[in-house]
């Protein structure tokens, strides 16, 4: 095993260009690899972790999950909730030395509202217009309240692009990124690395203390650990629950976690085209059925070594959005067997497309092995992740298994994914009862009255089940003894704004 590793090694460092005496290079593990990476058309949570180094944004989340100030230093609502007037943070330069002003925000924004690839268009709907108040002043202009733009520009929406870059490029941007962040694209090899490397105009470049950053996409976590214990690797993300006792006992290595704010879920094609057309896409009774044979418990349990928890709603059972009216079901096989029997089947066949990581893996395997009590006959389909959500946006699926690394506003959870029109409604779920309630919730100022409307979304989305939540993982990293000053953060991103390597 340690010749594979050493062979894996040799593969992906040996052909990476060698630095200058005296500079840092940080190199770091990732699950999965990024899709493309441009703000405006990306979604793969890794994705983010590599714009958390390059693309700053107009506003940023607090390790206590408060928004602060990045690109924006200050914001303000007017009374009515319809203007959002944001000051913008003075000489700050795009990586391609141009001007990050108000109207380099406007330019973005309206990209992100227009671009015929944009993933971002559902996420600034609410947005009527966007306009440069001042040289440094936005003014966002909303065709009805919205409290949920200032998370959205938290975000990818709100991550600031080179209009130049943006022009020039257009839908092509990603094979060039310029963003204004405190490291700036140098490479990508697919499925191989993407390079960055320190931007020496950053407005906070006083407190970067690393040279170079190469991101490195190993899905394998134990092969992951491997390269960190073996030097090749300084930090790595996702660390499999059954690896942390080792890493805590490793003189080496430091550890670090954190519960995350997001939900692991199983999605089902109720209406995403001609793949929709099967039991489990066509019937709720049989949705229920496979969720009530899931026993969320014992999962987290094995898989998770009880650092994640059970779920069955967007929120996790602590977070304050969580409706304690539904709470995550007892497994019931013969209630199971009950609705798969009431349905019209003996046996019902389901084809689930899986990401190649092995905790999914060992996850899907007991799901797999659960079902089949209550008379699935599930087939697994493993695939690199980035494939598996092009495959969940065509509709190329029936059932799909997959993370989401969570949203500080609860409409980031849930808003996106079930409204009709939603920008990654996968499952194509539509009901304009849902779509009201969520309209609604995103609408009010007052948590009291969103938390009424998102309850009364759960009990119908908990009796349509066109998403099968089974829980909410830990954020878990390791990284060498040297490495110092990172902060764990619930949204899962790896921040290196004070971060240091050292031997």
């Amino acid at each position: 095993m340690t010749g594979i590793f050493n062979w894996v090694t040799a593969l992906t460092f040996g052909v990476l260009t060698a630095l200058p005496a005296g500079a840092t290079e940080l190199r770091i593990g990732l699950q999965d690899d990024a899709d493309v990476l441009d703000p405006a058309q990306s979604r793969t949570f890794v994705g983010r972790i590599v714009y958390t180094a390059m693309c700053d944004k107009l506003v940023d989340v607090s390790p206590d999950l408060k928004f602060v100030p990045q690109l924006a230093t200050s914001w303000a609502w007017s009374e009515d909730g319809k203007v959002l007037t944001m000051k913008l943070r003075d000489g700050v330069k795009f990586h391609d030395g141009t001007t990050m002003d108000a109207a380099a925000v406007v330019a973005t924004i309206e990209r992100n509202m227009t671009l015929p690839e944009s993933r971002r268009k559902s996420e600034l709907a609410s947005v009527e217009k966007v306009e440069a108040s001042a040289p440094l002043e936005v003014k966002f202009t909303l065709k009805k309240p919205d409290v949920t733009l200032l998370a959205q520009l938290s975000d990818r929406a709100g991550m600031i692009v080179s209009p130049k870059a943006a022009k020039e490029l257009g839908a092509n941007f990603g094979s060039k990124p310029v963003c204004a962040g405190p490291f700036k694209f140098v490479e990508r090899v697919q499925q191989d690395r993407i390079v960055l490397e320190k931007f020496q105009d950053y407005w906070n470049k006083d407190q970067i203390f690393i040279d170079k950053v190469t991101y490195l996409p190993i899905p394998d976590s134990t092969v992951r650990l491997a390269n960190l214990q073996a030097g090749d690797l300084d930090l790595i993300e996702r660390v499999a629950p059954t690896d942390a006792p080792a890493i805590k006992a490793d003189a080496k290595l430091a550890y670090a976690d954190i519960v995350g704010i997001g939900n692991l879920s199983i999605y089902v094609n109720v209406g995403n085209g001609p793949k929709a057309d099967n039991p489990v896409g066509k019937d709720k009774r049989l949705r229920q059925a496979f969720s009530l044979a899931i026993d969320r418990d014992a999962l987290m349990q094995i898989v998770f070594e009880g650092t994640a928890v059970s779920g069955n709603q967007p929120f996790a059972p602590s977070s304050p959005w969580y409706d304690k009216a539904l709470p995550v079901p007892a497994r019931d096989v013969e209630k199971a067997k009950a609705l798969v029997k009431a349905a019209g089947y003996d046996r019902v066949p389901v084809e689930m497309q899986i990401p190649n990581s092995p905790v999914v893996q060992q996850t899907m395997q007991i799901i797999q092995s659960m079902v089949a009590e209550a008379g699935f006959d599930v087939t697994l389909k493993s695939t690199e992740f980035a494939t598996l959500l092009d495959e969940q946006t065509r509709g190329n699926y029936q059932m799909s298994r997959s993370d989401w690394s969570g949203r500080v506003d609860p409409d980031g959870n849930i808003h996106q994914f079930l409204t009709c029109k939603g920008g990654l409604n996968d499952t194509k779920y539509c009901n304009p009862e849902v779509d009201t309630l969520l309209n609604e919730a995103r609408a009010s100022t007052d948590d009291s009255v969103r938390k009424q409307k998102y309850d009364a979304a759960a009990k119908i989305l908990n009796d349509d089940l066109p998403m099968i939540y089974i829980g909410h993982q830990s954020w878990i990293w390791a990284m060498k003894k040297g490495v110092t000053g990172f902060v764990a953060n619930p949204d899962g991103m790896i921040r290196l704004v004070s971060v240091k390597k050292q031997g």
